[in-house]
């Protein structure tokens, strides 16, 4: 079966989905997954901006699996052409391979060897800030109950990873001479540092925290700018953090604690720019008991259960819409994103088999 699946993923490879700037059509990648799934029946959608879903389904399956078609764009250090796969000392190297079209690969090769129902959504758009694909395929009605998201996790199910949430804070000040009394407190830009202080002590007392084998609560600051020169007093500032949560925490109390670290008369605005729950999702309270029927779906499947992850996956958007998800594939983390992407074709044969189970 490798044969068959990289035969697929040196196809797959080949398809520029770089996203941004996400050139993607119906056709092209598209097609190409529609001509090798003979015997599905397909719904395809354009969302717009090159994000297209393809729902290609066989019986009457109540169990998703969904694959992300996007990748980020390369860099120039990569050794050689990002779309031209190469297979070297058991690996396959190529854009996407590893994130996350190893999976897809596997997927097709599959199909043809199982005559089980079977429910497949490829999308394209989950490698930038504007996802449309999976808020559209929820909108539209389903059957579905249960979901796999393929995300590199090492062939092994994870149950339970944190949210992802950004912010724009814009502070306010009063322009004056650097040299007044005032000048310490009419800043904005020391508002904005005076903030930062009161947060980073806010998140590191909250190291004691945990969820599934989480711990504590991811912080970033990734942008302060502000301010006209060193002898002005900054009359604005802007600062952009994010921050990723356990699935036990609140996300509406950390917004209302980060808010509390400025006055109102320093705060002209707050505002969320990105949010993505954690998984599980939903309400706080029941977050354990979903992770526990997340595992009864693994067990189903057969699959090994691996650890808790930081990073975030489009499994929190089908747990908010009240499916059990998890999260399989093949690949590490640590090779998605990077120059010369790569994932084990010892991974690719074990992600297959277990396809091929849980579809046969």
């Amino acid at each position: 079966m490798l044969d068959d699946i990289l035969r697929h993923l040196d196809a797959l490879v080949g398809f520029d989905s770089r996203n941004p700037p996400r050139n993607i059509g119906t056709d092209g990648m598209f097609a190409y997954l529609q001509q090798q799934l003979p015997g599905f029946q397909f719904q395809l959608t354009d969302f717009g901006a090159g994000a297209i879903a393809l729902l290609a389904t066989r019986g009457n399956p109540t169990r998703l699996i969904n694959v992300h078609m996007d990748t980020v764009p390369d860099s120039p250090h990569w050794t050689a052409s990002p779309f031209k796969l190469r297979v070297q000392n058991d690996r396959a190297i190529g854009l996407g391979a590893c994130d996350i079209k190893g999976a897809a690969a596997c997927l097709l090769a599959v199909a043809a060897r199982s005559e089980g129902d079977a429910a497949f959504l490829f999308s394209s758009d989950e490698e930038a800030n504007d996802a449309r694909c999976i808020a559209g395929f929820l909108a539209q009605g389903h059957a579905f109950k249960e979901v796999l998201v393929a995300e590199p996790t090492k062939a092994e199910a994870v149950l339970a990873h944190r949210g992802i949430c950004s912010v724009l804070m814009k502070f306010q000040g009063r322009a004056g001479h650097a040299s007044s009394l005032d000048a310490l407190s009419s800043s904005a830009l020391h508002a904005a540092v005076g903030w930062g202080q009161q947060a980073l002590d806010f998140v590191r007392a909250q190291e004691h925290q945990r969820f599934g084998g989480l711990t504590g609560l991811r912080f970033n600051i990734g942008r302060i700018e502000g301010g006209i020169k060193a002898n002005v007093i900054a009359p604005a500032a802007e600062l952009r953090f994010g921050f990723r949560p356990l699935p036990s925490m609140s996300l509406d109390h950390l917004h209302q604690q980060f808010r509390s670290f400025v006055s109102e008369a320093h705060l002209a605005s707050y505002e969320q720019t990105f949010m993505g729950p954690s998984l599980p999702a939903g309400e706080v309270a029941d977050a354990e008991a979903r992770r526990l029927k997340a595992r009864d779906l693994a067990d189903d499947c057969g699959l090994p259960i691996g650890h808790a992850v930081d990073f975030w996956t489009e499994a929190s958007l089908f747990s908010a819409a009240g499916m059990t998800a998890l999260v399989f594939g093949p690949g590490d983390i640590a090779q998605a994103h990077t120059a010369d992407e790569w994932v084990a074709l010892e991974q690719l044969n074990t992600v297959a088999h277990h396809y091929l189970r849980i579809l046969s």
